[in-house]
């Protein structure tokens, strides 16, 4: 039972209208920010990155195919584990459904992550993922949007991320039991974990050159989550205030709830 504040259908509707101005202001900010965010000046990319695609070894001009606008979306899945992230999971969901879409707005949909390509494929086939995944690996492709740690960094304690330099963070003993739990659903450790990012970035093919466009990381990414933007609307949100031991306070990849 939740201890939450009871009230009549008129109290509810005046509730209701005061919050309603705040989501129209809400939704007129957010469209102010989509049209700052494709104004921002497109950068040519100088690299010649190459990724293992299904098809080969393909460039990022390559990734496009045929259209003038690709959006890669940077999955938490390094050399060393032996699964996906579970959140990157829970978000990349989504990208069934709407990368027809996408294409049919001459906007390509692309998941890029460091493992092997092998890895790759594995876990998709698992998940029921019909969308292209390409590794990145032995490029410096995730290390230039800092959606990866170089050792150099990881030896310096900090590193690029979102646009600003931060620590690298270890969970101090005390608490780290969690940490290390969220870790091993991939393989790996927490140091290993973390060594991956997650992130979105956009680019634009013009006459030939790329150029890249956007990026966004961290909380930037809450759009991208199916997920959560209806838990948003539930009754009880994203369940974030239960305890730790609660088992609707994580999610899970879809294969792993036990309806499954």
């Amino acid at each position: 039972m939740t201890k939450h504040a009871k009230g009549t259908r008129e109290e509810w509707l005046a509730a209701r209208l005061e919050l309603l101005a705040a989501e129209k202001e809400l939704t007129r900010r957010s469209d102010e920010l989509a049209r700052q965010r494709r104004a921002l000046p497109w950068v040519a990319v100088g690299k010649d990155y190459r990724f293992e695609t299904d098809e080969g070894s393909e460039s990022l001009s390559d990734l496009f195919r045929g259209r003038s606008q690709l959006l890669v979306y940077h999955f938490m899945f390094g050399p060393d584990f032996s699964a996906g992230c579970p959140a990157c999971s829970a978000i990349a969901d989504g990208f069934n459904g709407f990368a027809i879409h996408l294409a049919n707005h001459d906007v390509m949909l692309w998941v890029v992550s460091r493992a092997p390509l092998p890895k790759l494929q594995s876990y998709k086939q698992r998940m029921g993922w019909t969308f292209p995944w390409a590794s990145a690996i032995g490029t410096d492709f995730n290390s230039d949007f800092d959606v990866a740690l170089t050792d150099e960094q990881e030896r310096a304690g900090a590193y690029e991320y979102n646009f600003r330099e931060v620590p690298v963070w270890s969970p101090p003993a005390d608490i780290r039991a969690p940490f290390d739990a969220w870790a091993a659903t991939t393989g790996t450790d927490w140091e290993t974990y973390t060594r991956e990012r997650p992130g979105m970035s956009a680019f634009a093919l013009e006459d030939g050159v790329v150029y890249h466009t956007y990026s966004a990381y961290a909380r930037g990414l809450d759009g991208l989550w199916g997920m959560y933007q209806w838990l948003d609307r539930a009754p009880l949100g994203r369940n974030e205030a239960r305890g730790p031991d609660d088992p609707l306070n994580f999610f899970r990849r879809h294969d792993e709830y036990p309806s499954s």
